[in-house]
């Protein structure tokens, strides 16, 4: 069995975060919400079956890393936003797969109450 074989995965949804994102000069003044999810793969074999904490990712510090990055940010595209925080995830975990979607909420577009968003990933062919 290689490596690959024992990678399972971490998911974190729905993370909200307000943060000065956007393309009109009035989403970066006031902020607005976004929704996270992401996933990290990583060996969480011997944390299983050991109870092992420091076998596993402590997901807690990408959620408080991500947090205060979205307080930090200002910036025109949701597009570098996704970029800085593939950054943090690959900060405290290394290069380990990871997939995440970032959700516009509500994005000012007249006629629109949707929302938008987009997936980006890193190092998937590490599965």
């Amino acid at each position: 069995m290689t490596k690959k074989d024992k990678l399972s995965s971490i998911h974190i949804e729905s993370l909200n975060l307000w943060s000065h994102v956007g393309v009109l000069d009035h989403e970066r003044l006031l902020g607005q919400s976004f929704l996270l999810d992401f996933t990290i793969w990583i060996d969480l074999e011997s944390a299983a079956l050991n109870d092992d904490l420091s076998k596993t990712a402590d997901y807690s510090l990408a959620i408080k890393s991500i947090q205060q990055l979205s307080l930090e940010i200002n910036c025109l595209t949701i597009e570098h936003f996704s970029e800085r925080i593939l950054e943090k995830i690959e900060a405290l975990y290394g290069d380990v797969p990871i997939q995440i979607t970032l959700q516009k909420s509500s994005p000012p577009i007249d006629g629109f109450n949707g929302s938008v968003s987009i997936t980006r990933s890193r190092n998937l062919h590490l599965l």
